[in-house]
């Protein structure tokens, strides 16, 4: 099922759709302020693990990292400390991944890894998702093989034909992105980008 959704002026109805089906454990594809993501609610387990069978990933091995709606709330979630909020507040929302020391109201499937990523997109229709769910969501990449057409992880029809029979509800928010976000390391002393990607943090 395919719902379009906009940058502003949503039916609230709409976005409270989205949000009743990742209250029931549901999984959703839908646009970011770099490429379209895969995601869950996040303090659920059984869809986080559907998503990791989706990817083929291990939780154990893999970074796992959440969407926030803004800073309010990060510190429920991870260990932050102030000159970390404060270039997180400076870069966000933004195109920015921020790996942090997590916290243990995640559920045991993040402790395996005791690291989180953390993400506030520069996008609307993800982030009016994520108020109304009041609580975070596990985001991450669509898979896409190496001989495969970029264009199935940016174009909500091919989307749809790629992924559809394996999550709840696609969200068409027009062609996406085909850069990823940078990544920062906040976890020791001194933040390190280990990814550079969309966007250029301020320091």
């Amino acid at each position: 099922m395919i719902l379009k959704l906009y940058e502003k002026n949503n039916n609230p109805k709409d976005i409270q759709k989205v949000a009743d089906i990742l209250n029931d454990g549901g999984i959703i594809i839908y646009p970011t302020d770099t490429m379209y993501a895969i995601g869950c609610h996040a303090l659920k387990e059984r869809p986080i693990e559907r998503i990791c069978k989706i990817k083929h990933i291990d939780p154990r091995k893999h970074l796992l990292s959440i969407i926030c709606y803004d800073l309010s709330n990060i510190s429920e979630y991870a260990r932050i400390n102030n000159a970390t909020f404060k270039l997180m507040k400076r870069n966000l929302p933004g195109p920015f991944t921020f790996i942090l020391n997590a916290d243990n109201r995640l559920p045991k499937i993040f402790r395996n890894r005791k690291e989180v990523g953390i993400r506030i997109p520069d996008n609307n229709i993800i982030r009016e998702i994520c108020q109304a769910l009041d609580a975070p969501i596990l985001s991450t990449t669509l898979p896409l093989n190496e001989n495969e057409d970029i264009e199935y992880v940016s174009n909500p029809e091919l989307i749809e034909e790629a992924f559809g029979g394996e999550v709840d509800l696609i969200i068409d928010g027009g062609l996406g992105g085909l850069e990823p976000s940078t990544v920062i390391n906040c976890c020791e002393d001194e933040p390190e980008i280990i990814r550079q990607g969309k966007g250029i943090l301020k320091e």
